[in-house]
């Protein structure tokens, strides 16, 4: 079963970045949902070796989506949920930015 590369169907750059993009926001949105309420490791250990206490607050503790939640959402699951969309979609914004800045342009046509 040797198909010849060039008989094989393409996928376009946009339709990848798409379903890329679809997937990304179903993971963050939706599956967030079921993420273990558990203390990540760097809380665990701290909270096992006694230390915890003396964690301070840092300079994003105030925003709108600290702590993996969005203030004002009482509903944690919803809270967290939304708070995945923003993260993605903030990335996604910042990367936009950075392929049109970096892209290749085409090098002007000299006479």
């Amino acid at each position: 079963m040797n198909r010849d590369v060039s008989t094989r169907k393409r996928i376009s750059t946009r339709t990848l970045l798409l379903w890329g993009l679809a997937v990304t926001l179903v993971l963050a949105g939706v599956v967030s949902f079921y993420a273990s309420g558990h203390p990540d490791g760097l809380e665990f250990v701290a909270e096992k070796l006694g230390f915890d206490s003396t964690a301070a607050g840092h300079a994003g503790g105030d925003s709108p989506v600290a702590d993996y939640g969005v203030r004002g959402v009482e509903n944690s699951r919803l809270s967290g949920g939304l708070a995945g969309l923003i993260g993605v979609l903030l990335v996604g914004i910042v990367m936009t930015g950075l392929v049109a800045l970096l892209r290749r342009r085409t090098p002007a046509k000299r006479d």
